[in-house]
């Protein structure tokens, strides 16, 4: 079992990586998953818009890596006027 302190490290490695990934462009629930490892992205998303990050959501149909068609979120960093993250 992890201790708390490597519980919330882990946590804040994640919500890290997902905010980079979501400066790069947007991010949806499959590639959170395939690329990232961020199994539950909603969570991690929400913990970010918490922390004063303005994330919009769309949705979209995509199929999985076994082509099994998913109606899933599209996660994407709101934007200024002049291109600077919201």
């Amino acid at each position: 079992m992890r201790d708390n302190a490597t519980h919330a490290s882990a946590g804040e490695r994640q919500r890290r990586l997902l905010l980079a990934a979501l400066r790069l462009g947007p991010v949806t629930t499959l590639d959170a998953r395939e690329r990232l490892n961020v199994i539950h992205l909603a969570a991690g998303v929400l913990e970010l818009r918490e922390r004063g990050h303005r994330i919009l959501t769309t949705w979209t149909h995509e199929p999985d890596a076994w082509g099994r068609p998913h109606r899933i979120a599209r996660y994407a960093l709101a934007r200024l006027e002049r291109g600077v993250e919201a």
